[in-house]
């Protein structure tokens, strides 16, 4: 079913992930969209050129990327649900808005598609912005909350759960495809997830701070200031020491899954749709008695890295991702030396099924 006839059908429609964004977004109440286009993310704006208008929204096509990111900035600090979305060199080039955003605690959904790279690489999957937004990407000492789907359903679940954290922390949250993810087409139930907040729940959240102009009716006609610069002597120092708190706070959004680990010999540590692909894998060589699990963070910032550190004692990691190794950085600090750690690397780029895994988890269990 195309996503044209998607928004009126009853229970399931079979919808790519990047659909499944788009309507997912909507369903949990953004309202405006800025974005340009590029591949493997097209099927978002697409979407939402004509879904945001018919829910009373507002669809833009910027410029550039850049603009498209400091649009979002502008909206989103009136306390409107706004996102953007791009992949890979895009999302480079909205680096110094997102860091913006961070500095002056302002919210923004920002969705990244990855494609191949460095450079313009190509349009087939990678992982290689694992980096870029979890260490921040931008200047200065911020972060992003970020989400890593491996489903198309999660595509459009992770959305609330998107513009919820970005409203409860007022700071960017970035959820982190790629083109496997954005391109795939899966049935997918359009129905908030459990304990989602609604849009008017999400919206009361910016209150306090959002920009309303002076006289604004219902409070009194103080101004609101909105900034990142702070040049009087400690100002920054303080401001800093506030966000890290902010941070901090945000390990309480921690969210992971692991599956078969009880017994596990070796634990399979990935994300997004390599987590899914090691998933059949795992479920191939346990049914030749092999005692493997898998253990796949949802959140990569904060990285749950209390909960696989509870997982070291007995046991070997090998982490499976598609870059040349990133996400294994994390995963041996948390480990920090308890259980020892291999890495296997896909290239990006390149498309594999599960039975090219099975040799390097083989591999990884058998080595002393």
């Amino acid at each position: 079913m195309s996503a044209a006839h998607a928004e009126n059908a009853p229970g399931r429609v079979l919808i790519k992930g990047n659909e499944a964004v788009a309507f997912g977004a909507v369903d949990a109440g953004c309202r405006c969209y800025f974005g340009y286009p590029i591949t493997p993310q097209n099927e978002i704006p697409e979407t939402l050129s004509w879904l945001l208008p018919e829910n009373g929204g507002q669809f833009v096509q910027a410029e550039s990327e850049v603009a498209a990111s400091n649009m979002l900035l502008g909206a989103a600090a009136c306390g409107i649900p706004a996102m953007t979305s791009s992949s890979g060199c895009g999302i480079s080039l909205m680096q110094e808005a997102i860091s913006y955003m961070a500095g002056s605690r302002i919210p923004g959904v920002i969705v990244n598609m990855q494609r191949g790279g460095p450079g313009l690489g190509d349009i087939g999957p990678s992982q290689g912005d694992y980096f870029q937004a979890v260490k921040g990407g931008g200047h200065g000492d911020h972060r992003n909350l970020a989400l890593a789907p491996a489903t198309a359903q999660e595509c459009y679940d992770f959305m609330f759960r998107a513009f919820a954290l970005a409203f409860r922390y007022a700071n960017p949250v970035m959820v982190l495809g790629d083109a496997m993810v954005g391109q795939i087409k899966e049935p997918v139930r359009r129905v908030p997830p459990a304990g989602a907040l609604r849009p008017d729940q999400i919206r009361a959240l910016a209150a306090d701070w959002r920009l309303e102009g002076y006289g604004a009716r219902g409070r009194d006609a103080a101004p609101r200031l909105l900034k990142s610069v702070y040049l009087a002597e400690g100002a920054l120092a303080e401001r800093n020491r506030m966000l890290m708190r902010s941070y901090e706070a945000m390990r309480a959004e921690t969210v992971w899954e692991q599956s078969d680990v009880d017994d596990a010999q070796l634990v399979v540590v990935a994300f997004g749709s390599m987590a899914r692909i090691a998933r059949s894998a795992i479920r191939h060589l346990r049914g030749q008695g092999h005692k493997l699990g898998l253990f796949r963070p949802v959140t990569l910032y904060p990285f749950p890295d209390e909960a696989l550190r509870a997982l070291a004692p007995g046991r070997r990691f090998l982490v499976i991702e598609q870059n040349i190794g990133q996400m294994v950085e994390d995963v041996r600090l948390a480990l920090n030396g308890t259980a020892e750690t291999r890495w296997h690397g896909v290239m990006p780029g390149l498309f594999i099924g599960a039975e090219e895994l099975v040799d390097p988890m083989l591999q990884a269990l058998k080595e002393k």
